[in-house]
């Protein structure tokens, strides 16, 4: 049946193409004319057909085994690249954990001299707050003992000024009643010599 359809399929002549046979030429298939008699016995094909079946089997055997081939050298050759990438890779890992050590060796030492850094600078600015600590006590203490002599020379002064002010009162006070005395003797010298010319009126009128 299958050969029946064959030979129905290939009513005309077929040509292999040699382009195929020069693509191919290593490949050798042997006992091709075998095949041929086979075909012309068997399923009684003409000998045009039966060497056209044969060359078109022929190319395909030959695409598929330089099919295979190009195959397996793919395979080969993604086994080299995978192969070739695993010692890039390696490599590539290999410096990054020594770049990665380097980086964090820079960054512990430049953390260490962050941290000395700052621990000279808190020690220096404990030491500028201490002294200005003392500075300010010492002024403050300064300004207290000045103040306090302000106050007591201000206190004296008040004394001063109130004792004077108790001698001008008690000055203004002796004034006043000598003045009062002088003002009580005018007015009697004054009545009585009222009274003297009041007298002498009434004498005379009488």
């Amino acid at each position: 049946m299958m050969l029946r359809t064959i030979n129905l399929t290939f009513k005309r002549p077929l040509h292999c193409s040699g382009r195929l046979l020069s693509d191919f030429e290593t490949v050798h298939i042997q006992n091709t004319n075998k095949y041929k008699k086979l075909l012309m016995e068997q399923g009684n094909f003409t000998e045009e057909q039966s060497n056209a079946i044969v060359n078109l089997m022929s190319d395909a055997i030959k695409g598929g085994i330089a099919h295979v081939s190009q195959d397996l050298a793919k395979r080969e050759r993604l086994t080299q690249l995978t192969y070739q990438q695993r010692v890039d890779f390696a490599k590539l890992r290999d410096q990054l954990l020594i770049a990665d050590r380097s980086e964090f060796h820079n960054i512990q030492n430049e953390y260490e001299r962050v941290r000395n850094d700052l621990d000279k600078l808190r020690n220096k600015l404990r030491e500028e707050i201490t002294k200005a600590n003392a500075g300010f006590k010492l002024d403050l203490s300064l300004e207290k003992g000045r103040i306090r002599e302000e106050s007591s020379h201000h206190d004296v002064q008040i004394k001063e000024i109130d004792t004077r002010i108790d001698q001008e009162v008690n000055n203004m006070k002796m004034q006043i009643d000598s003045v009062k005395t002088q003002v009580m003797q005018w007015l009697i010298g004054v009545c009585t010599g009222t009274f003297a010319l009041v007298l002498a009126y009434v004498r005379l009128v009488s």
